[in-house]
C-alpha cells in the first residue's frame, strides 16, 4: 500500500522500505524539506508506480521481504532509469554496495546516517541530475562513438565525462552529487567494459587521437587517484 504526503509541486520522492518507522521518519524529513513523498512497503507496487511516472528520486531499502532492493533494481532496469535511485542499507558492506551500483543504483547510503544528511545528499544529487539533463548531460560523449560505448549505462557515461576532464574522485563525486566510493566503483566497471589498462589508455579509447588537452590535465597526483584500478 502506498501513502501520499503533500510537498512542493514537481519534486516527488519515492521511498521503498518494509519498516513503517523508517518510512514515516523519511517521509517527515523529506516533506519538511519541501518534497512530495510517496511511500511503498514492498517492491512490486513501487515498480508498477515507477514505470507509470518518474519521480525526482528514489530511496529504497536493500533488504525487504520478497523482492530485495537488488531484485527491484534489475526489474526496473535501474541503470537506464531516468531518475537517481539510492539504495539504503543497515549494513555498510562494500561488496553489497558494488553489486547495487552495478545493477543501476545511483548511490549507496548506510541507514545509520543522520536523516538530515540523507535529505541533503539526495537533494544535491537530484539538483545535479536535473541540471545535467537540462544541459544535455555529457552531450559530447553521448554523441561520440568509441569501442565499447554501447555497453555503458547513462550514469557511466556521466562518470566517464568526468574522467576525460581529468577530475579526481572527490571532484567528480561533487560534480555528480554522489560519493567518491561510488565514483571508484563506476570507474572500475567502465575500465573493465572498455578494456582500459589505465586512465590514459581509457582516454585514448574514448577520445581517439584528440586527447591532448584531456591527457595534459591528468597530472601525476591525479593519476594516483586511479592507481588501484589500472
Amino acid at each position: 500500500m502506498a501513502m501520499f504526503q503533500n510537498g512542493s509541486l514537481g519534486s516527488e520522492i519515492f521511498i521503498v522500505d518494509d519498516d513503517a518507522l523508517v518510512r514515516e521518519t523519511m517521509s517527515i524529513a523529506f516533506s519538511q524539506a519541501g518534497y512530495q513523498v510517496m511511500t511503498f512497503c514492498e517492491g512490486a507496487s513501487f515498480v508498477a508506480e515507477a514505470r507509470a511516472r518518474i519521480p525526482a528520486g528514489v530511496l529504497m531499502d536493500l533488504c525487504m521481504p520478497g523482492s530485495s532492493g537488488l531484485d527491484v533494481l534489475k526489474q526496473l532496469d535501474a541503470a537506464n532509469y531516468p531518475a537517481p535511485i539510492f539504495i539504503v542499507s543497515g549494513r555498510g558492506d562494500i561488496p553489497i554496495a558494488v553489486e547495487a551500483i552495478r545493477n543501476g543504483a545511483c548511490d549507496f547510503i548506510e541507514k545509520h546516517t543522520d536523516v538530515r544528511s540523507i535529505v541533503e545528499r539526495v537533494g544535491k544529487t537530484i539538483d545535479t541530475w536535473t541540471r545535467r539533463q537540462q544541459k544535455d548531460n555529457a552531450s559530447e560523449l553521448r554523441w561520440r562513438q568509441f569501442p565499447g560505448r554501447g555497453h555503458l549505462t547513462r550514469r557511466e557515461i556521466d562518470v566517464l565525462a568526468q574522467i576525460t576532464e581529468g577530475a579526481p574522485n572527490k571532484v567528480a563525486a561533487k560534480n555528480l552529487g554522489i560519493s567518491p566510493r561510488t565514483i571508484e566503483i563506476h570507474r572500475k566497471h567502465i575500465m573493465k567494459k572498455l578494456g582500459a589498462t589505465n586512465v590514459v589508455h581509457l582516454v585514448r579509447i574514448v577520445m581517439g587521437k584528440d586527447i591532448g588537452d584531456s591527457r595534459a590535465r591528468l597530472t601525476t597526483s591525479r593519476r594516483s587517484d586511479y592507481a588501484d584500478l589500472g
